[in-house]
């Protein structure tokens, strides 16, 4: 079936600029956060640790409320598209709204927290890996991958669009990764309640009795 003019016009000229713009949000944010980072991050003051905290919390709730409308409410209108027009091709104004601009910008919102942690505070940077913010990080950026399988399921596999089916499977269970966000928040929650603890003064709390 032949694209109707308005759609190469309109749908078309989104993903051509989306895509190019998400790339170099991600290579501009990745190289920033490396450049500036903390060459000195084991010896970073309680009160700057403190704030740096604070700043990731920030970053992690950025990413959850992104990872919900790219992979809840923009996927969820996907499968309505779906039910709607039956099977279609990979490039429809559904899929370029999900899969090829709201996934990579949680995506790159991600790699931001990650590279926060990771450059600016001791707990992610000098201690080793955190099981809990790697499988928090890891398992939505797979969802992204994992697209292709679907769209090369459908096309030579299996047709119709349901969310039972098992070529969907890996979209839930690289989605229940995010529950890692537990994990990372008990780490944070940790490392306020070592900070606070001894350092009052330094932070501006008042001495504890």
């Amino acid at each position: 079936m032949t694209e109707p003019p308005e759609f190469t016009t309109y749908w078309m000229t989104i993903l051509y600029i989306e895509e190019p713009v998400e790339l170099i949000s991600f290579l501009a944010l990745v190289g920033w956060m490396w450049k500036t980072r903390d060459t000195d991050v084991a010896n970073v003051a309680p009160r700057e640790e403190m704030r740096r905290v604070f700043n990731l919390i920030s970053w992690i709730m950025m990413y959850g409320i992104a990872i919900y409308w790219g992979a809840s409410y923009f996927t969820e209108q996907d499968g309505t598209w779906h039910m709607t027009v039956i099977r279609d091709t990979d490039f429809t104004p559904s899929h370029i709204i999900e899969f090829y601009m709201s996934y990579p910008m949680y995506i790159v919102i991600g790699v931001g927290g990650f590279m926060y942690a990771r450059t600016r505070l001791p707990t992610y940077a000098c201690k080793g890996w955190s099981i809990a913010y790697v499988l928090l990080f890891v398992g939505p950026f797979m969802i992204f991958p994992n697209v292709g399988l679907n769209e090369w399921g459908h096309t030579f596999w299996f047709m119709e669009e349901l969310f039972v089916e098992p070529l969907h499977w890996m979209f839930v269970f690289f989605g229940w990764f995010s529950l890692a966000v537990f994990g990372v928040t008990l780490q944070l929650i940790g490392r306020v309640v070592e900070l606070a603890h001894g350092h009052e003064e330094l932070l501006g709390l008042e001495p504890a009795e």
